[in-house]
């Protein structure tokens, strides 16, 4: 069976048995703080789990993209070394909320294994939960029925807490899970050693294939644990697991899943892949994962960066780079070009990345020529360090350095410095690392407590469509600390106050408990939990709240939500179809926008896009407003985000059905004519292949109008009134440059006069040509050229001018070579460990010449009596 046909019958299989199939969820996370991917085919549905919604449907079944590249589930560097990690990777699963349990899923999985995919009975073996006394967890007595049903006792593994009891995190859902392990060891070996002696022994070849969780307990913030009120099946599967059982391969590189990506990475470099351990073996391997992993989530909307989840995705780049550079020999881009093999592969089953291909590719050759540069600048860099190293190590603050400045993973700073005979401090080199982690842990932990729950029930409607004020109650409320600041989380039956999402900035406004007032300062989704963020609480929490929004801002933020809109249909109209959001940040003071794009737009196109805008406010048109089903949405032309997770019934925003559809869940106008007028403040650059404009609409982009008029009138004043105001601005600016020349022409000539009078002034101390003298001039670049000249009439100097510009201090050093090798007399040591001090401030620059500023002038003299001493 190819893998294609592994996964339909999986899916078809959970058809079979009343599940409905649903789509990947995007593998970039939104409004979930705890998580930056989809790490599990269970986080989409965790709102289920918490009770915070109901589910559609109380059976599903789907196949996930997931991302681990970190934390307890895998490392990074492990992928590629190994035949079964791997970066992304797809879950396959089947759910049950509240549905059927234990002895279905149970069932079922052996059932599919057995059956449909006709797997070896005697190489299959089953855990339990062996229970946990500590925590007060019973063994699961009822799985282990189940499982005699199907299997021999001997078949049976009892497994503790670490293997068997699968957790969310730190708190929420959780419950004890029965796996399914496969032996894929040949015969002679299995004869040797029973595999259940191997079951969750790391083994390689006796490898967990299926999970099935039982999630019936919920994980409260001081470790206890409580019964959830209804009991889940979350089951999941790796399917480049599963296909390389089925397959009968010892690899999950050797199936299909990735056999079609190392072919091309052979053609490309001209190598071939020998299935080996070795370096050039593993980079094809790195290749063949690390390709799936950049492109999905590029395509789901994460573009490399240098922070969060922007940061993980260049990491994942830079290292399939790194092995491609060092152990196949090809110095040029090569991750794009395996971006076409990918999207066909998965064209049917995760069609976003044909949809946005040529995007896709150019983002990765991109971030791909970028660190090719970077990695040159790395070598030479490590290439100093080698020839600096005196102790036979190469220390690890420097291998931190190459990591963090030039990418470089410590194994290949381990590789260069053994090839040079040299060890690297790799402890030093970790202390380094656990000190970054522990100033970015420290600058965004958070630390959040239990929910307390005010009245029961999980309504947590959203009004505010309709309404700016509603009479409502608490349903729960948390404390968070963050930074050292204490806050409120509080979540209410209905709401006004819309949560950030979409770009759109959450709404602020007041909590009214009976004459009491709290503020709310932001209101934020935690999945789709709407919570209110306030500085306290009220004395009586449990009494009737009014919650009302601030209407100015809601207007304001609305008018740039729609101008998002219009702008977002003009860019296609003007730059072409290709355009797409790839980011926007609305609120009440202006609009962002990032869409994708791979070339400045110019002065005319965003004249044109503006044009059309304010044309289309004008027409004054009705923003029209309908839910229907995401399939009858599409049907109509509606534009979707690539990387946002859809309901089945959506949300469409109309403006003009010739103009403008998109899906949205944003707050809007009512009419175009709300917008009053439309202004682009600024077009850049953000990132490979993305563009951003900012813009304002309503009374903001009046504003802006009458200050940039206003401005304009201070300018023509400044000139005199002109006729002409363009004609004498150029004119300024001619005088301007010939008063530089001017300027320029007596500041060299003074200079020649300074230097023959310093050449008189060389003073003989040990054999030493020494100038030390205070200069009249008021530019520091002066000193350095004095410096220059001077150079070439001296030898054996040391020369030390100094300058009060201004009130400040300004200083230039020259050592000629001969004192720097013989003497250790380097210019940029003089100034760090004598100067600075004197004039408060600092500098450098080459080991013959550097410079210095200080807010100190008071002590020049000092400063060249000091170097002078020196000597």
């Amino acid at each position: 069976m190819t893998s294609a046909e592994i996964r339909k019958q999986f899916l078809d299989f959970f058809a079979s048995k009343q599940h409905q199939i649903v789509p990947s969820a995007p593998i970039v996370v939104k409004n979930d703080p705890t998580l930056l991917f989809t790490n599990a085919g269970m986080n989409q549905f965790k709102d289920y789990f918490l009770g915070n919604k109901k589910a559609a449907y109380p059976r599903i079944a789907d196949t996930q993209k997931c991302l681990r590249v970190s934390g307890k589930h895998n490392d990074l560097e492990e992928v590629g070394v190994d035949t079964y990690h791997h970066t992304m990777f797809e879950m396959l699963g089947n759910w049950s909320f509240g549905d059927y349990f234990k002895a279905e899923a149970i069932a079922w999985s052996w059932e599919l294994l057995t059956e449909v995919y006709k797997l070896d009975k005697d190489r299959l073996y089953v855990t339990v939960f062996e229970g946990d006394p500590s925590e007060g967890l019973p063994p699961s007595s009822i799985a282990l029925e189940e499982w005699k049903k199907l299997v021999p006792q001997d078949r049976i593994v009892y497994g503790n807490k670490k293997d068997n009891f699968w957790e969310m995190g730190e708190t929420g859902p959780c419950g004890p899970c029965s796996e399914i392990h496969v032996d894929c060891r040949p015969d002679s070996e299995r004869v040797k050693v029973p595999g259940r002696e191997l079951v969750n022994k790391d083994h390689p070849q006796v490898i967990e294939i299926w999970n099935n969780v039982f999630i019936q307990y919920n994980r409260l913030k001081d470790g206890s644990l409580e019964p959830l009120p209804a009991k889940h099946v979350d089951t999941g599967m790796g399917f480049e697991r599963l296909v390389r059982v089925i397959q009968g391969k010892q690899s999950n590189y050797d199936t299909d899943v990735f056999t079609g990506t190392i072919a091309t990475v052979e053609k490309i470099t001209g190598k071939k892949y020998d299935y080996s351990d070795s370096k050039e073996a593993i980079a094809f391997r790195v290749l063949a994962d690390h390709i799936r992993a950049i492109s999905f989530t590029i395509a789901d909307g994460q573009l490399p960066s240098n922070t969060g989840a922007g940061y993980v995705i260049r990491r994942i780049l830079r290292r399939a780079v790194r092995y491609y550079y060092s152990y196949l020999d090809y110095k040029q881009p090569l991750l794009f070009q395996l971006v076409p093999v990918i999207a066909t592969q998965f064209e049917n089953v995760f069609p976003e990345l044909q949809q946005q291909l040529d995007f896709v590719s150019k983002v990765v050759k991109e971030e791909e020529d970028a660190f090719l540069r970077t990695l040159d600048k790395g070598l030479k860099r490590i290439d100093d360090i080698i020839e600096s190293s005196t102790s036979g190590t190469i220390q690890g603050k420097a291998a931190f350095e190459l990591f963090d400045t030039y990418g470089f993973p410590i194994d290949l700073t381990r590789l260069i410095a053994a090839e040079n005979n040299l060890a690297v401090d790799e402890n030093g080199f970790e202390a380094e690392m656990q000190q970054q982690k522990n100033r970015s842990r420290a600058a965004t932990a958070v630390d959040t407590e239990d929910w307390v729950i005010v009245h029961e029930g999980n309504n947590n409607h959203f009004a505010g469509y309709t309404n700016h004020e509603t009479t409502t109650r608490v349903n729960k409320y948390r404390k968070v600390k963050a930074k050292g600041k204490e806050a409120y989380q509080l979540v209410l039956e209905n709401t006004p106050f819309y949560a950030e999402s979409g770009g759109q900035v959450g709404d602020s406004g007041t909590l009214n408990f009976a004459g009491e007032v709290i503020e709310v300062y932001d209101t934020k989704k935690e999945n789709n939990l709407i919570i209110h963020f306030c500085d306290k609480l009220p004395s009586n929490i449990n009494t009737e709240v009014t919650a009302t929004i601030n209407t100015a801002k809601r207007q304001s933020t609305a008018i740039h939500h729609s101008a998002t809109h219009l702008l977002h249909a003009a860019l296609r109209q003007v730059l072409g179809t290709h355009v797409a959001q790839k980011g926007s940040l609305v609120n009440e003071s202006q609009l962002r926008f990032d869409f994708s794009h791979f070339a400045k737009v110019s002065d005319e196109e965003v004249a044109a896009i503006e044009q059309i805008v304010n044309r289309k406010i004008r027409e004054n048109i009705p923003v029209i407003i309908k839910e229907m089903s995401k399939d009858d949405a599409v049907a109509m032309g509606a534009m979707a985000l690539f990387g946002e997770k859809y309901g089945d019934t959506v949300r469409v925003v109309i403006i003009d059905p010739n103009y403008s559809i998109e899906l949205c869940g944003g707050t809007h106008v009512g009419a175009t004519g709300e917008l009053g007028l439309f202004k682009i403040k600024s077009e850049s650059a953000v990132a490979a292949g993305v563009r951003r404009i900012e813009a304002i609409s309503g009374m903001a982009a009046e504003q802006f109008v009458l200050e940039q008029l206003h401005q304009l009138a201070a300018i023509r004043e400044a000139l005199k009134n002109p006729k002409e105001i363009l004609k004498a601005v150029e004119n300024l600016y001619a005088d301007n440059n010939e008063l530089k020349k001017k300027i320029e022409s007596l500041e060299a000539k003074q200079l020649a006069v300074i230097k023959q009078e310093l050449l008189q002034q060389v003073e003989n101390i040990n054999g030493i040509q020494f100038i030390g003298a205070i200069i009249d001039t008021a530019n520091a670049d002066g000193l350095k050229k004095l410096c220059f000249d001077l150079k070439e009439i001296l030898s054996n100097y040391v020369i030390t001018l100094v300058a009060n510009i201004d009130g400040k201090a300004s200083v230039a050093i020259a050592v000629a070579d001969e004192l720097v090798t013989s003497k250790g007399l380097e210019a940029p040591k003089l100034i760090n460990e004598h100067v600075k001090g004197l004039i408060k401030g600092g500098g450098g620059g080459q080991k013959t010449l550097a410079t210095a500023g200080g807010q100190d002038a008071s002590n020049l003299q000092q400063v060249i009596e000091k170097i002078k001493s020196l000597l």
